[in-house]
């Protein structure tokens, strides 16, 4: 990876270094964290690349060509996926969901019941449509909210297992027996919306998500290590996975050679089944900077990544107002959330260093990302640790990117 001269694009390279010995103090040496890998960029230059920790229990350090568990991260690109299908004219953002998956049609807000009684409901206000589950408003949930005897459905269901019983038909088949917590469009809560988006891409293309993602967008954009399962010549580029275990810390989630992602999932989730490396997104970041296009290929309009892009939470709230969710990638205040990013509504409110209009989201092992159109400025940030919301390390190496701007 050619890396530019950071000088020449406007940040002070001591203080970028800053940013490694931070990582490496706090959350390397302490054992917090297994790896820590930065990519921080301006206008599509990498101005600064850092690799620490190791890839596998007792084996080599990371490095350029890593393999990483992005999760909610495959969000974002779900979300593009759509809004080319939207330019093809074969859907719209306002489509009714049951129009393309029939098995939501009909289905009502949770009005009583669970917990081994039957779900009794009322019916909505207005149907579910394409912008709810772009969103994140069209009433639907992930288990690991645990709040609501909703919640506990989906758990006893396992329907956010990719490699469960479940395929992408029966997965919505399934979920569409459930109620939904609110009625579409009235709150916001984090949930399994973008894997029925990607039924829906499905439904709407013809093709696998696999294959579209593979033919429309990571082919198209030089995106050779993003894929839902890690081929065999690549695994043993594959990091280990770990999870906090409370009283016992960073444990073993899943293990880099015997990795499940190295098995076909039944269920392609666009809402979290991507394994991808720092150069890919990147160049996925890049993209979006360049109003949709890269290296003179076009994926998306221009005025597509604008609505993308803006608020979409009615009347102008954020999520502070809006979230319901126990769990989310985004920091409340000041935050509102577009077509698939959270959206930087006000610095101020959100207490972070970043601009009006930077767009971004993570993923359930620490992963993060950025891009900021108004000072031209990009990040991906990666390592293996569940949950995200364990440390604010996201945060804090938000605000020492920012301090390093000239």
């Amino acid at each position: 990876m050619m890396i530019a001269d950071a000088g020449a694009h406007g940040f002070s390279p001591a203080r970028l270094a800053r940013i490694d010995a931070f990582l490496r103090d706090r959350y390397l040496d302490t054992g917090l964290l297994p790896n820590a890998q930065l990519l921080v960029a301006r206008d599509g230059a990498v101005v600064h690349f850092s690799s620490q920790g190791t890839a596998r229990e007792g084996g080599p350090a990371i490095d350029e060509g890593s393999l990483f568990r992005i999760a909610s991260m495959t969000k974002p690109i779900t979300s593009v996926a759509f809004m080319m299908l939207v330019e093809d004219g074969l859907v719209a953002v306002d489509t009714p969901v049951h129009h393309v998956l029939p098995e939501f049609k009909g289905i009502g807000v949770y009005d009583g019941g669970g917990a081994g009684l039957p779900f009794r409901t009322k019916p909505t206000d207005e149907p579910m449509r394409m912008v709810d589950l772009l969103r994140h408003t069209a009433g639907l949930t992930y288990s690991f909210q645990d709040r609501t005897n909703v919640d506990a459905a989906y758990r006893e269901r396992r329907l956010d297992d990719w490699h469960g019983e479940y395929d992408m038909r029966s997965f919505v088949t399934e979920l569409a027996k459930l109620p939904l917590e609110f009625s579409p469009g009235t709150s916001w809560n984090y949930s399994v919306a973008t894997d029925v988006l990607g039924a829906v891409i499905e439904q709407v293309s013809g093709m696998t998500l696999d294959a579209f993602f593979a033919t429309r967008v990571f082919g198209p954009l030089g995106m050779d290590d993003t894929f839902f399962q890690v081929p065999a010549d690549k695994l043993d580029r594959l990091t280990d996975c770990y999870a906090f275990a409370p009283g016992r810390g960073r444990v073993m989630y899943d293990r880099g050679e015997t990795s499940a992602w190295s098995r076909a999932p039944k269920l392609y989730s666009g809402g979290g089944g991507l394994v991808s490396t720092a150069r890919d997104y990147h160049r996925f970041n890049t993209m979006l900077l360049g109003g949709g296009t890269l290296d003179g290929v076009r994926i998306l309009g221009r005025k597509t990544l604008d609505l993308m892009t803006v608020n979409h939470i009615p009347g102008n709230g954020d999520l502070a107002g809006w979230s319901r969710s126990l769990f989310s990638e985004a920091s409340l205040a000041g935050t509102g959330f577009g077509l698939g990013f959270a959206v930087n509504m006000d610095s101020a409110r959100s207490m972070v260093p970043g601009s009006a209009g930077e767009f971004y989201w993570g993923g359930m092992f620490s992963t993060g990302f950025f891009v900021d159109p108004v000072e031209r400025l990009t990040m991906v940030f990666l390592t293996q640790l569940s949950p995200s919301t364990l440390y604010p390390i996201r945060r804090e190496i938000k605000t020492m990117i920012y301090a390093a701007l000239n």
